[in-house]
């Protein structure tokens, strides 16, 4: 699960098509390399291979901004991955 730092105030919310998986980052970039995906890359390449193909990109779904926003969003998503108690929202 990949968190934002606390005391983010802006972050991008991404979704990766490959793997389907949602994350905050701090980067705000139309894509980045899904980092889900990028823990399955092989790095140990032959002559013949290149690195172009290094994961999937994830998407930028939208922008948060405001510290409260980027808590809360942080919180949801870890509260959607581990089923937790939602008894504070």
């Amino acid at each position: 699960m990949y968190y934002v730092p606390d005391e983010t105030i802006k972050c991008g919310y991404y979704e990766c098509p490959k793997c389907n998986e949602r994350f905050l980052d701090i980067s705000t970039e139309d894509s980045i390399v899904c980092p889900y995906c990028e823990e399955d890359i092989d790095l140990e390449i032959g002559p013949d291979e290149g690195m172009n193909n290094l994961g999937s990109k994830a998407k930028l779904i939208s922008i948060v901004e405001g510290k409260e926003e980027v808590e809360k969003m942080d919180a949801l998503l870890s509260l959607a991955i581990t089923g937790g108690n939602y008894d504070w929202i």
